[in-house]
């Protein structure tokens, strides 16, 4: 090929430790905490991303001529399709009553986090080169599939032009207009969601709780244990996995030391509930919440308002709060686009998809523009 990647040679790699983190973050730079060889490690060193919970890492690794990596992306060899929020059960059901295998596929992801972040991860060399590697490495592991979740839009393209298959999805993130404080954003808002908020702050706030926010090195073992028994109960009610095990919390706070940013709620008795955060170079990223008992409007309180608050004190442009819920909007968190890519082998499976898929992206689209509708801002010409 006239730029040259021939002389790439793509390798897989059952752990990060294989790779330095110097050689791994020279790729995927310091922009997104959640490719970052310190978050990586934190979820194998843990426990948590292993071939024993169905995530076998299969790191990708693309080197020059002279040995040097110039493209890397965080890869696994996945026997299922939990802890991945882009849902693809239908499209595996659909091959195994044609007689096929759809597991195991390759995940390319960062563990248990729908955060949208880079995932062809490259220096000096084109994005498709590392997108036609993953796909090479599918078919000589004689796999299903591959599947590139909550990548960026620039990665998104840069799939679709190596033949990938496209997907959107929705998240709800707040954007930060130059505010100089909360009341800054409230007055943006139309007068009965700006008194809405106005309620909520003050209901959470005089419940007898004290508001701490803790980063890195600050949040000790008994926090961590704290939070660790708000993650799971949160778990348990919503009938889910814990994916996270208890040490990757402490290897979290280690590893990415201020990055890492816990907002706690305490009373007399102890620690009441959290809402545990990571920082990025310009967003803030909610991840998981939890709650001893019951308070009213604490979690809009830790997961939203809070969030609001710190990316307002520290210049950040968004805050992202994770997966699903269209309560959001009423907060300032509007509808954003996501972005997913995949590679299908079999034909007639990727024939399948793709129709579906025609269809899916409209009904995307469509729904977001009529979520958009909800917004709680004031529109132009609207009396404050």
């Amino acid at each position: 090929m006239p730029d040259g990647t021939t002389a790439l040679a793509l390798t897989l790699h059952a752990s990060i430790g294989a790779l330095s983190a110097a050689e791994w973050d020279a790729c995927a730079g310091a922009d997104n905490p959640f490719v970052s060889h310190a978050f990586l490690s934190a979820v194998e060193d843990s426990g948590s991303a292993t071939s024993r919970t169905g995530w076998l890492p299969q790191h990708a690794v693309l080197r020059d001529a002279e040995g040097r990596v110039v493209a890397v992306a965080p890869m696994y060899a996945k026997a299922h399709s939990y802890g991945e929020y882009v849902f693809d059960h239908g499209w595996a059901q659909a091959l195994e009553r044609a007689g096929g295998r759809y597991y195991p596929k390759l995940q390319v992801a960062s563990p248990f986090s729908p955060v949208p972040g880079p995932r062809l991860l490259v220096r000096g060399v084109p994005k498709r080169a590392l997108a036609g590697a993953l796909a090479q490495a599918c078919a000589e592991l004689d796999l299903s599939s591959v599947h590139a979740t909550f990548c960026t839009e620039d990665d998104w393209h840069a799939f679709g032009q190596s033949g990938w298959l496209q997907r959107l999805g929705t998240q709800y993130h707040w954007e930060n207009a130059g505010y100089a404080d909360f009341d800054g954003f409230l007055a943006t808002l139309n007068a009965r969601k700006r008194k809405s908020i106005r309620r909520e702050r003050r209901e959470a706030q005089t419940c007898g709780l004290e508001f701490v926010t803790l980063r890195g090195g600050d949040i000790g073992r008994r926090e961590w244990d704290a939070f660790y028994e708000f993650y799971t109960s949160t778990v348990d009610r919503k009938w889910g996995s814990a994916y996270l095990t208890r040490s990757f919390f402490s290897l979290l706070g280690a590893r990415l030391g201020d990055a890492v940013v816990l907002m706690l709620a305490r009373s007399p008795q102890g620690w009441e509930a959290g809402a545990l955060n990571v920082l990025g170079r310009e967003a803030l990223y909610g991840r998981n919440w939890g709650c001893r008992g019951e308070y009213p409007f604490l979690h809009f309180e830790l997961c939203y308002y809070r969030a609001i608050d710190f990316a307002i004190a520290h210049g950040l442009p968004r805050v992202e709060a994770g997966a699903q819920g269209e309560h959001k909007i009423q907060r300032g968190y509007l509808p954003r686009p996501t972005w997913s890519a995949h590679w299908i082998a079999h034909a007639g499976l990727r024939r399948a998809v793709a129709d579906f898929l025609v269809h899916e992206r409209a009904e995307k689209q469509a729904e977001m523009a009529a979520l958009a509708t909800l917004s709680p801002f004031r529109r132009e010409g609207e009396a404050g």
